[in-house]
């Protein structure tokens, strides 16, 4: 990943993906930063995710997961036509229980 003078990534150059209960628990992080070139699909962020966290457990819980692209959910969309723009945060929200 590049990085500016800093050190730190620029927002501008990337997705940040975070995980919520049991997606956390498959990735073992709260949050991944992918680089991006420009506006990628969220079906991209989710093989880069799947990339990033091999196995049965992320790629289960990624099926059932919410989406939200900001603070707007992905719901029933196609992921191949959701556009994700650099600076973007994608939250990965599993089935909660309990209330």
């Amino acid at each position: 990943m590049s990085s500016s003078p800093s050190g730190v990534r620029s927002p501008e150059t990337t997705v940040t993906v975070r995980y919520w209960a049991a997606a956390r628990a498959a990735a073992g992080v709260a949050e991944d930063v992918f680089e991006v070139a420009g506006p990628i699909p969220l079906a991209d962020v989710v093989r880069r995710v799947l990339a990033a966290h091999p196995g049965e457990p992320m790629a289960r819980v990624v099926r059932v997961c919410s989406v939200l692209v900001g603070d707007r959910p992905a719901g029933g969309r196609d992921p191949g036509d959701v556009v994700v723009e650099p600076g973007s945060t994608v939250e990965l929200l599993p089935p909660f229980a309990g209330g």
